[in-house]
């Protein structure tokens, strides 16, 4: 892998380029040979040791960045950084292969889409519900922090629901007699 490296406030002695140099190399392993990577030390305030890593794969782009006391540490930590994205990338990669033959994937959708006949209640909640208009029971719902709320309409005596809808406008759902 060809590496570039710069340096921001601080001499680049051949300790540092061989440093990094050598732990860019474990990177190889994850990558072939078009890939490319370029490395920026800066030290900030004579305290703060920083290394940013980019490696160039193809359409992909890893990015490490490391601030230590240490200019080695800096580089070693954005190195890690760099090969923990890569392994959990290339694990989405593995698993989305998994499910590639025909009868998994039939069993998957089948099992995702099936029709569920066995409803499971998680919580189930008694509420007291109090005559009041639509406004109060809006006020109501924002004040509480919901996005719904149940009550029992004034004036018909029947349960309504009011809803926050995506747009910030309220619905209101009003019970009707079936046909």
């Amino acid at each position: 892998m060809k590496l570039k490296i710069t340096g921001k406030n601080i001499k680049l002695t051949q300790a540092i380029k061989d440093r990094a140099e050598e732990r860019v190399e474990k990177l190889d392993k994850f990558f072939d040979d078009s890939a490319w990577a370029e490395i920026v030390l800066s030290v900030d305030k004579k305290i703060n040791q920083r290394a940013e890593l980019t490696v160039h794969s193809g359409r992909k782009k890893y990015t490490g960045k490391a601030i230590e006391s240490d200019i080695y540490k800096a580089i070693d930590s954005a190195v890690v950084k760099i090969e923990a994205q890569v392994k959990k990338n290339k694990g989405k990669a593995v698993q989305s292969k998994k499910l590639a033959p025909k009868e998994d994937l039939a069993s998957y959708f089948g099992a995702v889409f099936a029709p569920q006949n066995d409803v499971k209640f998680s919580v189930i909640k008694q509420v007291e519900v109090h005559p009041m208009n639509p406004e109060d029971a809006a006020y109501e719902m924002e004040r509480l922090g919901y996005t719904f709320w149940m009550f029992m309409d004034e004036e018909s005596k029947q349960i309504n629901l009011i809803f926050k809808r995506l747009d910030g406008t309220y619905g209101l759902i009003q019970p009707v007699k079936a046909k």
